[in-house]
C-alpha cells in the first residue's frame, strides 16, 4: 500500500493536541476543587477543543454538502478526509494520556471506546473511503462538548448553579440528537448498503456499532441517574473519579 498523506495528518494532529494538553494548565488553570487532579483538568479541555473542531466541522460539511448522505463510501466534502485524520490523531493522542495517567479500572471504558474508533477511522483515512460514513459520526462531537463542559463545571464544584442545570438540559436534548439519532442512522444505513460495503469493512463497521450502541445507552442511564434524578452521593462519586 502506497504511504498516505494522510498519515502526516494524523502524527500532526497527535503532536498538536499533545502540546495543547501540555500548555492547558498555563491557559486554563484549575480551580482550587480540580487542584487534586490537574491532569484530568486537561484531558477534559483537551477532549474539549478536539469536540469543538470537529463536532462543528462535520456539522458544517453536511450543511454546506446536504447532498453528502446519498453517497457515503466514495464522496465527501472538502477538508473532511483532513478531519477525519485529526480526530485519529487526537483518539491517538488521548489513548495514550489515559494510558499513562490514569488506572486502567477507571479508563478501560473509554480506552476500548477509542481503539474501535480508531480502527474505523483509520481505515477511512487510509483508503480515503468511507469518509463521508465517518464524518456523520463526528456529529457525535457536539454532544461530548456539553459532555466535557458537564465534567469541567463537575471538577470546578459548580453542581449547583444554572449554568450546570442549563448545560444538562442541553447535554439530554444533544445526547438524544446528536449521538442516539446519529447512531441509530449509522446502523440503519449499513444495513441497508451491506451489499455496497466490502464483507471486511462491514464485519468492522458492525462490530464497532454493536460495541457502541450498549455503551451509549449505559451512558446515558448514567446522565439521567447523575442530572435527574441525582443524590449527593452519586454527584460525590463522579467528581471523584
Amino acid at each position: 500500500m502506497a504511504f498516505s498523506p494522510g498519515l502526516l495528518v494524523v502524527a500532526g494532529s497527535f503532536a498538536a493536541f499533545r502540546l495543547l494538553n501540555r500548555e492547558l494548565e498555563r491557559l486554563v488553570p484549575p480551580p482550587p476543587s480540580a487542584r487534586r487532579n490537574r491532569w484530568k483538568w486537561r484531558n477534559i479541555w483537551t477532549s474539549l477543543a478536539h469536540s469543538v473542531l470537529s463536532g462543528g466541522g462535520a456539522l458544517a460539511g453536511f450543511c454546506f454538502h446536504p447532498g453528502l448522505s446519498e453517497d457515503l463510501v466514495g464522496t465527501h466534502p472538502p477538508g473532511a478526509h483532513s478531519l477525519v485524520a485529526v480526530s485519529v490523531g487526537y483518539f491517538l493522542e488521548d489513548f495514550v494520556d489515559m494510558l499513562c495517567n490514569q488506572k486502567l479500572h477507571q479508563s478501560w471504558e473509554l480506552l476500548f471506546h477509542h481503539s474501535v474508533v480508531i480502527v474505523c477511522f483509520g481505515i477511512a483515512v487510509l483508503l480515503h473511503q468511507y469518509v463521508g460514513f465517518a464524518l456523520v459520526a463526528l456529529l457525535v462531537e457536539i454532544n461530548s462538548i456539553f459532555l466535557h463542559l458537564r465534567q469541567i463545571l463537575l471538577m470546578a464544584n459548580l453542581v449547583h448553579t444554572t449554568c450546570y442545570r442549563l448545560n444538562s438540559i442541553v447535554n439530554l436534548g444533544t445526547y438524544v440528537v446528536f449521538r442516539i439519532a446519529t447512531l441509530t442512522w449509522m446502523a440503519r444505513w449499513l444495513f441497508l448498503n451491506r451489499g455496497n460495503v466490502p464483507p471486511a469493512t462491514y464485519a468492522v463497521g458492525t462490530v464497532g456499532m454493536a460495541i457502541m450502541t450498549p455503551m451509549n445507552i449505559i451512558l446515558l442511564y448514567r446522565l439521567l441517574r447523575s442530572d435527574f434524578f441525582k443524590s449527593s452521593r452519586d454527584v460525590q462519586q463522579e467528581k471523584e473519579q
